[in-house]
């Protein structure tokens, strides 16, 4: 979870242009507008849920599934798509429900009563998951950072990126990367929750993402800034997190 801003989001396409448009199917949505649309909180928290798949064989998957996981496969369904799985980002409730700081949300547990379809966690976050969600380990496929996940023809690499959480993770796609609360188009996530660890965030930052292009398009976990997506290089140029040169002047800045 992150401190909420309130940007203008409205008349945002949730069709995303400027992605390879061959198989990929890519629906960006955002709680509150799109889904959701009569959860007060999910209009505060302006969270993004994502959609994967491929076009040609109907396959898709969802990335951070919360607040009304019906409504989510109901979009799936009306697009002529099939849900196969689940892309958790971190365990925090806003991003894949349950019980948290407060928060009794709709997520993952929810959306299995529904339809049980595996969810693609890093394994340093699955107990952590549980421990939220009360959804059982054996629901879970336990990954390791570079795993793919494949949907249909659309393959999906997954990099473990801790700092904000210790199993946090983001989704690289045929030039777009899905951030979750790791990187924002301004600012990142924060490092003062449970398993947060600022050091670990800054490595995720300059390093594990280091190798994601300058042309990749970054699509958050949030819509805390007035656009829902910006290229990477922009946002590297742009992001006050990119300023620190060192891990000591980050941890001056952004250490807790």
């Amino acid at each position: 979870m992150s401190t909420p801003s309130a940007p203008d989001s409205t008349n945002k396409p949730n069709i995303t242009p400027n992605i390879n448009p061959d198989r990929l199917y890519f629906r960006q949505l955002l709680a509150g507008r799109d889904f959701a649309t009569s959860d007060q909180i999910a209009k505060q928290m302006v969270n993004f849920s994502y959609l994967i798949g491929d076009k040609e064989t109907g396959e898709a998957v969802v990335v951070d599934p919360a607040y009304d996981t019906d409504d989510l496969v109901d979009i799936v369904e009306a697009d002529g798509m099939r849900l196969v799985g689940v892309l958790a980002t971190h365990y925090h409730a806003d991003h894949v429900g349950g019980s948290m700081m407060g928060f009794d949300l709709n997520g993952i547990s929810q959306l299995l009563e529904r339809t049980d379809v595996p969810i693609h966690l890093q394994t340093a976050e699955a107990e952590l998951v549980t421990k939220v969600t009360g959804v059982s380990e054996d629901h879970f496929v336990k990954h390791a950072s570079g795993d793919i996940v494949s949907v249909g023809e659309v393959d999906i690499e997954l990099i473990h990126t801790p700092g904000h959480t210790p199993g946090s993770q983001c989704f690289l796609v045929r030039g777009c990367l899905v951030s979750g609360d790791t990187l924002f188009l301004d600012g990142c996530g924060r490092t003062d929750l449970p398993g947060g660890d600022p050091e670990e965030l800054y490595r995720s930052l300059h390093d594990r993402l280091g190798k994601v292009p300058d042309e990749t398009i970054l699509f958050p976990g949030h819509q805390y800034s007035p656009e829902p997506s910006k290229q990477m290089g922009e946002t590297r140029q742009a992001n006050v997190v990119y300023k620190p040169e060192s891990l000591e002047q980050w941890l001056m800045m952004f250490g807790h």
